[in-house]
């Protein structure tokens, strides 16, 4: 072979040269889960608290991970097909309403499914405006945002005013039945009774699997079962392929006869869904009823996930269980959570040693002044203020969301207006 055909020789697409590629491998990312559950065992074991690893914990970080999961989950959808959905809070909104109106009249079973159609409504809304009509996609979840949430209020208060003796009131619905949960017998207690000797790192570990398996609802299961689902239609089918291909190039994924418009539409839709499920779980599953402001931002929360995954389902399941577990901090006790600077510290310190060691000295620096800060608060406070508690996800939010810049791929053709025949 000459020297000009081997020098001629195309790269890779999609890898900048002289730059290594950044994914995680699968020994890595293990790796680094055993670090930290050694960090977690080893300040447990210096301040004898070891809530942030409890069962408990575990339990309540796993509940507030679905619905901002099942809301990430909605935004991978619509991006992945070139459609930006920041309507999302507002469709949890439908969720939240016609679940709880549903589970109400009828059963919870049934208001799972009225809170999906009330989302996908919302998604076909979303659809009709920024696909049929190529209205900014911002524009249209901003107004989503503001109009079904003031309609679901207004029809609260119009429609339950006679069910004040049920339980319902100017901007509550009457409580709906609950759904079964699942504990799986013999192995969760055995778990919490290891968990209960405090022994380092095997107390840790079976308190984490104590909480996966313990008070399980089935609509987590559910919502587990659709993440899963998705990577494999969305990646392993001729459908998923078609699809993702509209949010890349659609001009081309016309050219080669897929029909943009009805795969963007499928995508919105099956958005709208998930959100409206997120919703449902809030209404049916952490409450019993739909109340005014009852999401709390976790539709956006959600796409900050989706974001922090890099529009991948398992970043997004990571992204999901990190925002779950920091929103969960503040139902449990103060120690804990002011332990959870120390651990932040000592995190931020390994991290700024590996940056010496890879001869950034400016991150390895800032690192450390930032984990000297948190130290020096742990060692001058014994607890940490609730209303910071409170604060915590959104500070979590904008700090990863800041840190992952750097590394993210959305798709090429994501928020950009289509009109079909574009391309001739």
């Amino acid at each position: 072979m000459s020297t000009a055909t081997a020098t001629s020789r195309p790269k890779p697409a999609g890898k900048i040269p002289g730059k290594a590629s950044r994914k995680l491998s699968w020994p890595v990312v293990l790796l680094l889960i055993a670090g930290a559950l050694v960090l977690f065992s080893a300040v447990a074991a210096v301040t004898g608290h070891h809530g942030l690893t409890s069962s408990g914990q575990v339990e309540a970080a796993l509940s507030a991970a679905v619905p901002i999961g099942m809301a990430g989950l909605g935004g991978l959808w619509s991006e992945r097909a070139g459609v930006v959905n920041i309507g999302l809070e507002g469709m949890m909104v439908a969720g939240t309403f016609a679940g709880a109106w549903a589970g109400y009249l009828v059963n919870p079973w049934v208001g799972v499914l009225a809170g999906m159609a009330g989302g996908a409504i919302g998604g076909l809304l979303h659809a009709v405006i920024t696909v049929t009509f190529g209205v900014d996609h911002i524009v249209s979840g901003v107004g989503i945002n503001i109009l079904i949430p003031g309609i679901c209020a207004y029809v609260n208060k119009i429609y339950y005013k006679d069910y004040v003796a049920f339980g319902a009131g100017a901007n509550q619905s009457p409580p709906a039945a609950s759904l079964p949960q699942l504990t799986v017998p013999g192995l969760s207690p055995w778990l919490e009774h290891i968990e209960s000797h405090h022994w380092f790192l095997v107390s840790e570990v079976a308190g984490i699997l104590a909480g996966l398996i313990t008070n399980l609802s089935v609509v987590t299961i559910f919502a587990v079962a659709l993440l899963i689902i998705s990577y494999f239609v969305l990646w392993r089918t001729s459908f998923g392929l078609r699809l993702r291909s509209c949010g890349e190039n659609p001009t081309a994924a016309e050219s080669l006869g897929v029909n943009v418009y009805k795969y963007k539409y499928i995508a919105v839709i099956a958005s709208g869904a998930f959100a409206g499920l997120a919703g449902a779980y809030l209404s049916l599953v952490l409450s019993h009823f739909y109340k005014d402001g009852q999401t709390g931002g976790r539709g956006f929360i959600g796409l900050a996930a989706m974001i922090f995954g890099n529009w991948l389902p398992g970043g997004l399941a990571m992204g999901a269980g990190l925002f779950g577990f920091t929103d969960s901090l503040q139902l449990r006790d103060q120690a804990a959570v002011h332990d959870l600077l120390l651990i932040v510290a000592i995190a931020l310190a390994l991290l700024a040693l590996w940056q010496l060691y890879r001869r950034k000295l400016v991150p390895a620096a800032i690192s450390l002044v930032v984990a000297g800060g948190l130290a020096a608060w742990f060692a001058m406070t014994d607890h940490v203020q609730v209303p910071l508690i409170q604060a915590t996800p959104y500070i979590i939010t904008l700090v990863v969301l800041a840190l992952a810049t750097q590394r993210l791929r959305p798709p090429k053709a994501d928020g950009q207006i289509y009109r079909k025949g574009q391309g001739k």
